[in-house]
This record gives C-alpha cells, structure tokens and sequence, in this order.
C-alpha cells in the first residue's frame, strides 16, 4: 500500500499507531496532508493559513515525546483559538494582522497530545451564520458537491476532514456549528456539554455558554480520544461539566443498553422542516428501534418566540462587545467595509438592548434549560432528531453579505434543531445516517442528544450506530480518496 494510501485509510489514532511503531516516519503523515491540501484546497477553499513545514519540522522530537496523537497533522479553526505565531482572524477583516503570543488552554493540551498544529481552517465572521464564506477568504465548498455549503461555522475543518486532508480537525459550536459542518459534510460531529472543554485563560465563557469547543472527525473513536485530551476545568473558570464516569475513549466500546429515545421531527425553532430530513431521523428512530432501543414520539415544549428573541439579544450583546474589544487594541473605530453586513447588524441588537435586557434574556434561556432537563428526567435518555431542517443551502444564500429575504428563513432551518442544546449546555452528536435521495446525494445527519454530562451515552450509541451502519467507506467526489 502506498504512503498516501495507508493515510487515507487510517484515523487520527491508527496513524498514530503507525508513527509510533515506526512503520511510518515521523513526518510523513504531514507530509501527506500537506500534498493532498495542495491538491484540493483551490477547489475547497478549506484551509486559509497552511503551516504544513513548520509541523513537519517538529515531527520527530513530538513523535519521539509520545501521546495517543503523537505525529498527527491537525488543524484548528479560525475562530477564538489562540496558537503561538500562527495568524487568527476570527474570519473577519478587523482582525487582520492578528498573530497570537500564547496558547490557549485547549491548543495546549492538543500539543501534549501530540497533535501537530498545520494551519487553520476557515470560519465565517466570529462564527456568525452557517455557511462558511467571508469577506476575508471567500467561499468554502462541500466536498460532496461545490456549488453547496460546507455548513457553518467549522465548514473550513468539515471540508478538509471529508475531503482527506486531516483524518480530524479543531471544531467550535454556539449554536450547531460542529454539528451542522458535520451533517453538511457526512462526518460524525459532538458538540461536548457546557464547558466540558475549558477556554482558558481567554475567557471563561462564549456567547453566555452556548459555545463550546470540540472537532468534528470521520470516526467515533477519534471524536471521543480527542475529547480525553482536552476535557477538563482550569482554575479560575465560571463553571464545569459533570465529570465523566471513564474515559470518553472506553465508552466507545461498551454497549450502550437499552435506551428510551425520544423521537422529534418538528423544529424547536418552528422553522419548516424538509422530507429528506424527516426521512433521515426516520430511518435512525427505525435502526434504533431494531437494535433494540425503545423510540416514542415526544419532544420537549419550548416558547420559540421569547427563545429567539432572547439568544439574540445574547449573541448581538458578545459580538458588540468583541468588536469593541478589538478596536481598544487598535485604537480607532472600525471600518465600514471591516465587518460584513449583517454582522453590523448583530452587533446593533447588542448596542441597542441595556443591561436589565440582557440580564432577562439570561433568565430566559436557563428556563428553557430547565424545562429540557425536565423532559429528559421524565424518563428519556436521548433526543433524536434530524441535525438540520433542510439539507445544505447552495452557497451565497447564508453569507454574511446577503441582505436579501432569503438569508433568515435558511438559517432558522439549519439552527432549527441545533440551537436548542446550545442554550441548555446538553450534549449533542450529528451522526452520517442519511444519504443520497432526493437532495442530489449531499448528506443529511441525525442529531442525538442527551442530559448535559451525558457524552458518555452519546458516544456509546454513536458507535454502536458505526458499527451497524458504517459510513466511513462512503467518499465524496472532491477528495483525496477520488482523485487518485
């Protein structure tokens, strides 16, 4: 088997398995993603900054240091993840020039893991809409077809995990943007419980809790590795998860049990929800069922008016004030043409609403946190539904640029089923069991989630899920696997 073979064909810990026994040298892995990237990217538009030699350069003294991802190429998103010297622009035009002087907590414990930092991937502005296209970088494309989205807003690290770039890639979700990438792009995606993965020493919470950090990957075992290497509270942080009963990577191979699952097919947002998404969640609750799981119709009651209102105010307030932030460092005001459209916009919810405003929206969404604590107490384990309400928009429809009537009936269809895990800090996985059809064969995923803490039972049922029905034989047209 060539080189470029045996790497497409391994994950994150089979490749680091392979570095570690010496059947491949230390940089080769590298190597490799930095030859397919060459190869895609002009296509993709998935990687904006490349730091391929500089990782290669480091491989055999990391490799020889050890950690389960020990010589593994990885890429971190271009959103609120600080690594030392490699640029950060948040995906906007005001942070230009912006080169990180220290780590954050997370990249430093990806570091100790092994994982070699190779560039970054792209990011929408601040992670604003679910589509990953800006002003700064242009487009990103879904390797399964170019003229669609690659989701948002870790669409950069979903193209270039489903493409082959990376077998895995640095990922954040505030309001389905692990989960939706994931699904746009058929890969397995989590979205860890409120602050299971610290943010340390930048701050101690994103978007009033509702972001949160992770990956999205090609495999389970992967997902839940990663998880390992980068849970866990730092001094001085607001809050912490549960923690876990074992290790994330263990739970993968339990059974999971008989489960009572809650299926849901309406949008907690009432946003329309499309046939071939109904269809996917459909044929999980059935898969489910027949492996023996107990599946009813049940969805918990949300008020999505006051929802909506509220996360609004929430996001617009942390967006104003991030772009405040940053022109403290620059000294002046920003920019017409520095921010995008409708991030002007967001920002204005936030500079309009006073602080008394604010403080009702956080009542809010803890009381809709509560109410979904409630339904999942009343004797459910997971909620299943599908992770989108529509398959993957063509790309332009959800850019940040777009002032047309079309741009928030979309989003409210992508984030209809993701937000509402985002508010609750509940674990949340987009699993790819929803292929071809009558959306041109894009993938469609189906969300599971779970009682904030419990990852554990989503990755339990995410690779029984795997193994019952695999997907990671199913390559998309713009790949590495296809181009020989």
């Amino acid at each position: 088997m060539s080189l470029k073979a045996t790497y497409l064909a391994s994950d994150g810990l089979a490749l680091a398995e392979l570095l570690r026994t010496g059947e491949l040298d230390p940089g080769e892995a590298v190597e490799c993603a930095a030859e397919i990237a060459s190869e895609l990217d002009p296509e993709l538009n998935a990687v904006v900054c490349a730091d391929f030699e500089r990782a290669a350069a480091a491989a055999p003294q990391v490799v020889a240091a050890g950690g389960p991802f020990a010589g593994v190429p990885y890429l971190l998103k271009d959103l609120y993840a600080n690594a030392v010297g490699l640029p950060l622009t948040n995906g906007s035009r005001l942070f230009e020039g912006n080169v990180p002087d220290h780590d954050s907590e997370m990249v430093s414990r990806y570091r100790r893991a092994g994982l070699l930092i190779a560039g970054r991937t792209a990011s929408p502005e601040f992670g604003l809409t679910t589509s990953t296209e800006s002003a700064v970088f242009g487009q990103t494309r879904n390797p399964w077809n170019l003229e669609h989205i690659a989701g948002g807003s870790s669409g950069g690290a979903a193209a270039a995990v489903a493409a082959g770039i990376v077998p895995a890639a640095h990922a954040s979700d505030g309001g389905g943007s692990i989960r939706i990438p994931a699904s746009c792009c058929g890969l397995f995606g989590l979205k860890p419980s409120r602050a299971r993965v610290s943010l340390a020493p930048d701050a101690g919470e994103g978007w009033a809790g509702f972001s949160v950090q992770h990956c999205v990957s090609r495999t389970v075992r992967d997902s839940a590795a990663l998880l390992d290497a980068v849970a866990g509270p730092v001094a001085g942080d607001p809050y912490c998860a549960p923690p876990p009963e074992r290790s994330f990577l263990d739970e993968t191979s339990r059974e999971p049990g008989r489960l009572r699952i809650a299926l849901a097919l309406e949008a907690f947002n009432g946003a329309p929800v499309d046939e071939a998404c109904v269809a996917a969640a459909r044929g999980a609750a059935e898969l489910c069922a027949g492996l023996g799981h107990e599946v009813a119709h049940a969805a918990p009651e949300i008020d999505a008016t006051a929802l909506g209102l509220a996360t609004r105010l929430i996001v617009g307030a942390n967006v104003r004030a991030t772009i405040a932030e940053r022109c403290e460092v620059l000294g002046r005001e920003a920019r017409d043409d520095e921010l995008e459209p409708l991030t002007w916009a967001t920002a204005a919810t936030g500079e309009q609403s006073d602080a008394a405003a604010y403080a009702r929206a956080t009542r809010t969404v803890h009381g809709v946190g509560r109410r979904l604590a409630a339904f999942f107490d009343a004797g459910f384990d997971v909620l299943l539904s599908p992770t989108m309400a529509a398959p993957p928009a063509k790309l332009g429809v959800l850019s940040l640029s777009n002032r047309g009537d079309d741009y928030m009936p979309a989003l409210l269809q992508t984030i209809g089923f993701t937000q509402l895990m985002n508010v609750c800090g509940n674990p949340a996985a987009s699993v790819p069991l929803g292929w071809g059809g009558a959306n041109g064969g894009l993938p469609i995923g189906v969300q599971i989630a779970a009682p904030v803490g419990g990852e554990g039972v989503l990755l339990r049922l995410a690779a029984q899920l795997e193994r019952e029905r695999p997907w990671i034989d199913r390559k998309p047209p713009c790949s590495a696997w296809r181009s020989g």
